[in-house]
């Protein structure tokens, strides 16, 4: 099993994964991690991934050229460390495509899996494509998986498939690299892309810090005592800025009170990032923020979707958004596309920016538009937004937009 040792560098750069449902995606992220990322009870029972899953794991070069996660070569001698990296493994079931869109606001690059012995594009093949579009992650990796389960004539008509599916898209020249994640076959070759194909982003860390939450924890276990219970912890990715200890922090849009949102005031107790405990957290990669909320107000991803900041400095807490509007041709993630027809007023419609999901009524049409949202979020102006509306009983992404002051 691969290990994230001590002198590992902090993860600096998040990595999503993903595809349509089974095709890959955790197996591939076990493969590279040791970590198998669905730990829900349901996601074990069901055998689909429901939640965003992590995984941290240090890219490393022996002396042949060759890239591992091992912290050994072929040869027995010690490869020199790469850089680190933090792996999203997001859901690939139509029906948690608001998942999807949330774990992609935290991506610097993705994997985009197909199944080597299915034909090419399956629904959420499609729309998670689209999906990358919309938020703006255009450094993609094509993993072509399971060609253990092929022949090569097979696999070669599969990889035409890839390509002309992707003619036109924001992954038109994206690499293909064939793989089988269950046998661990390729991942060198992965790698190598991977470093190749998806550079660490330039961030600011002297700005205010600006953290979307993915997710949200009681890290504490049945017959805790009072005592020795430990705060509510939240994780996610820091866009900008740092986060120290003892920082007082400010989450939004927070907790309802008496019909009232109100931000969470709460003082920052520790932070993990790189799986293990540091005294600041910095951008890239996913850190873990541990605070002296009460564990109630965090646990089953409670306050996933909500955004982190230093107290009095998180961006503003919005009941209607304002949004510039770039529409697809097609509604995507179903074998009959319907074409797109102009938002409407008094249309819902569900809204994705950050982490944050909410739906919304359109009180204004045309481009921009306005919605009055039913959940309010934390955006800032600039903030990208994907926007999805409902095709019988599924809501179908059908584009995306920026947030206008």
């Amino acid at each position: 099993m691969t290990q994230f040792v001590s002198n590992d560098p902090l993860p600096e750069a998040n990595i999503g994964l993903v595809g349509h449902v089974d095709h890959g995606k955790t197996t591939l992220t076990n493969a590279l991690s040791g970590k198998w990322t669905d730990t829900h009870s349901e996601e074990l029972k069901r055998g689909i991934t429901i939640r965003l899953g992590y995984a941290d794991i240090t890219v490393r070069q022996c002396s042949d050229g060759t890239y591992t996660v091992k912290d050994s070569c072929s040869d027995g001698s010690e490869p020199e460390t790469v850089r680190s990296i933090s792996l999203v493994d997001a859901p690939g079931h139509e029906t948690l495509m608001a998942n999807v869109l949330s774990g992609a606001a935290i991506m610097d690059g993705a994997l985009l899996m197909v199944a080597a012995n299915e034909e090419v594009p399956q629904p959420q093949t499609r729309e998670h494509l689209a999906a990358l579009d919309k938020v703006g992650i255009d450094n993609v990796i094509v993993v072509q998986n399971k060609i253990d389960l092929v022949d090569e004539e097979a696999a070669t008509e599969n990889y035409r498939q890839i390509k002309d599916f992707l003619q036109g898209s924001i992954a038109e020249d994206a690499p293909i690299i064939p793989i089988s994640a269950q046998h661990e076959t390729n991942i060198d070759v992965l790698l190598q892309t991977i470093e190749d194909t998806i550079p660490t982003p330039e961030r600011d860390a002297d700005a205010d810090p600006k953290m979307l939450i993915a997710r949200s924890f009681d890290v504490n276990k049945p017959g805790t005592p009072p005592k020795d219970l430990r705060g509510g912890v939240v994780g996610g990715s820091l866009q900008r800025g740092t986060i120290e200890v003892g920082d007082t922090i400010e989450i939004c849009p927070g907790y309802q009170d008496d019909g009232k949102w109100k931000t969470l005031e709460t003082t920052v107790k520790s932070v993990i990032h790189g799986n293990r405990q540091v005294d600041q957290g910095r951008p890239g990669g996913l850190l873990g923020i541990e605070t002296d909320l009460d564990p109630a107000l965090t646990k089953s991803d409670n306050l996933a979707g909500n955004t982190l900041g230093l107290k009095g400095k998180v961006p503003s807490v919005r009941n209607q958004l304002t949004i510039d509007v770039d529409l697809m041709d097609r509604a995507v993630g179903s074998e009959d596309a319907d074409e797109i027809q102009n938002i409407k007023e008094n249309e819902p419609l569900l809204l994705t920016t950050g982490t944050g999901k909410t739906s919304g009524v359109v009180t204004t049409a045309g481009n921009p538009i306005t919605v009055d949202l039913k959940l309010p979020v934390c955006a800032e102006e600039g903030d990208r937004v994907a926007i999805s509306r409902r095709f019988a009983s599924r809501w179908r992404l059908i584009g995306g937009g920026r947030v206008r002051d």
